[in-house]
């Protein structure tokens, strides 16, 4: 009797102690972390943002997901700006001058904040910055349209900073075929995407996977001589059918190759229900134009679209559905294959309930350290991986 009461004691004692620390508050060791770390997320999709209407992101602004004080708060030290060009401008002069533009108003954010803001174009240039306390911008390109079927461009925007290139977008294009696109030009990689990969190589840009098909992805694979990266990805298990995000086949074989997927933070990427809502709408909007004989048009989309969501509440992911893509990695992986790629300012309002802006990286590593995540592993997935592939790329080019 005394030793049935003595292990009920102990299980008592066990239960009590867990709960502590379910209910221990990491928020302290959260902020410090996330203020002595080299935080980095690899797209940010402020460029695009100010395209549309210039705002002094430098100053607190209303809208957005990004500006220089909520970038402070959060500790974020090396936001990769996306240069996106869309598909639409693909075999056009239009991809080239608008990558331009982008690449211009980086610029102008570094001109009109300089002891805020300062371009980084090599691991050293992120290192002095965050010493200095200055924000540093890598700048990456999303679709290599601009690249327009010319390796000498390559050249150009790496002279332009360009540290790394997402090889398509929505479409396929002269470089690779799309995740997003049925239509499968190229079966993987164009011969000129294949060269391209090469001569990026050489250059020490790194190679971005996402977007891409999936046997695209293998041909990079077999391709490059320095590991790739996936800037903004999730994982597929959580997505079953979803071929934008990776599949655990090729979470591995990109991990081998040492490269790293960065998570992105986009709803649809993070949950099967949000993944398949907007299917779910568009289906119900084409339905409700065949029961009323009416015509498509934008305001009318816009409309239903607003209606819908009133009556069909959006299913945010939240904090947790993140961390459960992280833990995916590190089982499949181990924890220098994963890293950040939020994709702030590039999914609209569909992002997860405690990760809404850049001020909310401590969220993050609190969740992390909650589920056992020791400092140093969290410095890996916060910045250490990424910067550990980007010093491998630097140091092939420089050999080559």
């Amino acid at each position: 009797m005394r030793a049935l009461f003595a292990a009920a004691s102990m299980l008592a004692i066990a239960a009590c102690s867990e709960n502590v620390e379910d209910q221990k508050d990491y928020s302290a060791d959260a902020n410090r972390i996330a203020q002595q770390s080299l935080i980095v997320d690899t797209h940010i999709d402020v460029p695009y943002r100010l395209d549309a209407g210039w705002e002094d992101v430098s100053k607190a602004t209303e809208g957005g997901d990004f500006d220089y004080l909520r970038a402070v708060k959060g500790g974020l030290n090396a936001p990769f700006m996306s240069i996106y060009t869309p598909a639409s401008y693909d075999g056009t002069p239009r991809a080239k001058e608008h990558a331009e533009e982008m690449i211009g108003l980086v610029e102008r954010m570094v001109a009109t904040a300089p002891t805020k803001f300062r371009i980084a174009k090599t691991v050293a240039d992120v290192e002095q910055a965050m010493k200095d306390g200055v924000i540093a911008l890598p700048l990456g390109m999303e679709n290599g349209s601009p690249i327009s079927g010319d390796l000498a461009n390559l050249d150009y925007f790496y002279e332009r900073g360009i540290r790394y290139i997402t090889l398509a977008h929505s479409k396929a294009n002269h470089i690779s075929d799309s995740s997003y696109d049925t239509e499968r030009k190229w079966n993987g990689l164009s011969d000129f995407g294949k060269q391209a990969v090469k001569r990026m190589n050489e250059l020490g840009i790194m190679v971005d996977i996402s977007h891409v098909s999936d046997d695209a992805f293998r041909d990079v694979m077999e391709i490059a001589a320095v590991p790739p990266i996936a800037s903004h990805s999730s994982a597929r298990h959580f997505t079953p059918g979803f071929e934008r995000n990776m599949s655990d086949e090729m979470i591995k074989a990109l991990a081998a190759k040492g490269g790293v997927i960065m998570i992105n933070y986009g709803s649809a990427f993070l949950t099967a229900e949000a993944n398949v809502y907007n299917a779910g709408r568009d289906e119900a909007y084409l339905e409700y134009l065949a029961d009323e004989e009416l015509e498509d048009s934008t305001d009318l989309k816009d409309q239903f679209t607003e209606q819908y969501r009133a009556e069909n509440a959006y299913p945010y992911a939240s904090l947790e559905d993140v961390l459960n893509h992280i833990d995916h990695v590190v089982k499949l992986a181990g924890v220098d294959a994963v890293g950040i790629g939020s994709d702030y300012d590039g999914v609209g309002d569909s992002l997860p309930t405690g990760l809404k802006d850049v001020a909310s990286y401590p969220n993050l590593i609190e969740g992390l350290l909650k589920r056992g995540y020791s400092e140093a592993d969290i410095q890996k997935i916060l910045g250490g991986n990424l910067m550990r592939v980007w010093s491998q790329v630097e140091a092939y080019a420089a050999a080559n």
